[in-house]
């Protein structure tokens, strides 16, 4: 017979997991086919944004679809421009009422084709960096999670990449998730099996004539990240990260145990990873009981102990979110994201003034911070976003 704990602790897990599919059923219905159907119609006012892709999904033949949930071996690739209202609101996507949209007030897809093959996807890529200025030649990668429709992510990129005015080629990685929330352990085994894919992708990547790259993975893409960067090779992963500008962990739904052992076979990065973490992310408490009561990272009690791994932990607990789960508070930051980089990069590390008016010079190094031990507390200014956010830095 059960013990009364052992009952109460499946019951609560079974309970979060029902829970988090009410709220999710109380969203509007998902586009999980005809979401891209072209529309040519003019907005002035509106911003589009071209954006290449690599998937591990399988191509869809329906119209407006191009890819769907289900895996295929090879690397696939495509680009598409998406059109952004001139009314968008920063963090939001402004869905189309039916397909194909209205380019004046909601997301449009202007164009989308397939790219045939990794010869001519490096080539694209190669011809669009060579249309910026020099200092602009970035490559934005974002690798979406676990539940997450190829339109979903298609357009969730889009949005921060409008959001945080990136001047870059955008590159979205795209592995095949299903979209449903019953098929976690399918998209867990689709994460993994894209292992090799996105190595190759990075790979890539980091030997076309970008200057830098800047990553940026989402819940269980986190997984998938990891994993990659921790089976390249020495040579491979070294290539990377002297390309590396920064490497943003938003939400990772990682066990905690493994984190730590993927650090350790990964060795220390030119550039600290940047970790966005959230005690409230019901997501992540149903991970965690799936998991058998594991923490993720991304919902982590213990943001000092994350920073003495050498990473800096951006406390999101306190910041609204675009979705009722709250698990993707990381599109709220886009539209802050020059004056975080800022904050990040600047050769002194700003400590906010007890006021909360502005930052204070502390004339401390920040790569000095990264690599010591020491632990350090820092409240960016209520004016940079809605609500406090706290900075925790660290090092080995």
């Amino acid at each position: 017979m059960r013990s009364l704990p052992v009952f109460r602790q499946n019951f609560r897990g079974l309970s979060l997991v029902l829970g988090l599919a009410l709220l999710l059923a109380a969203c509007a219905s998902r586009p999980e086919n005809g979401a891209l159907l072209i529309n040519d119609k003019p907005a002035a006012d509106a911003t589009t944004h071209d954006i290449l892709i690599a998937t591990t999904r399988e191509r869809d033949e329906r119209p407006g679809t191009y890819f769907n949930g289900e895996r295929t071996q090879r690397l696939d690739y495509a680009e598409a421009v998406i059109s952004v209202p001139p009314a968008h609101k920063a963090s939001q996507i402004e869905w189309p009422e039916t397909f194909p949209g209205d380019p004046e007030k909601e997301f449009v897809t202007r164009s989308a084709h397939y790219i045939d093959g990794q010869d001519a996807f490096r080539a694209r890529l190669n011809q669009r960096l060579g249309k910026l200025p020099t200092q602009n030649r970035t490559t934005f990668l974002f690798i979406h999670g676990y539940n997450t429709l190829f339109a979903e992510g298609l357009y969730r990129f889009t949005q921060f990449v409008h959001d945080a005015n990136f001047p870059g080629v955008p590159v979205f990685f795209t592995w095949a998730s299903r979209g449903k929330l019953t098929d976690y352990v399918y998209d867990l085994n689709s994460a993994l099996a894209a292992r090799s894919a996105l190595e190759k992708a990075l790979i890539d990547i980091s030997r076309s004539n970008t200057r830098e790259i800047v990553i940026l993975a989402h819940s269980m893409g986190n997984q998938l990240l990891m994993e990659t960067i921790r089976q390249m090779t020495p040579k491979d992963r070294e290539a990377l990260f002297r390309k590396i500008e920064t490497v943003v962990l938003a939400s990772p739904d990682i066990d905690i145990d493994v984190f730590k052992e993927q650090l350790r076979r990964i060795g220390k990065l030119r550039e600290p990873l940047i970790i966005l973490t959230s005690s409230d992310d019901k997501a992540l408490r149903v991970s965690e009981v799936i998991a058998g009561g594991k923490q993720r990272v991304g919902s982590y009690a213990d943001d000092k102990e994350l920073a003495d791994l050498g990473a800096i932990v951006l406390n999101l607990t306190e910041l609204s979110a675009p979705d009722s789960i709250n698990h993707s508070k990381f599109a709220e930051l886009a539209q802050y994201a020059p004056e975080l980089r800022s904050v990040l990069s600047q050769r002194s590390l700003g400590a906010q003034s007890t006021s909360g008016n502005g930052l204070q010079q502390s004339g401390t190094d920040l790569k000095s911070f990264v690599t010591s031990t020491a632990q350090v507390a820092i409240t960016l200014p209520i004016s940079l976003v809605t609500a406090p956010l706290s900075l925790v830095t660290g090092g080995n």
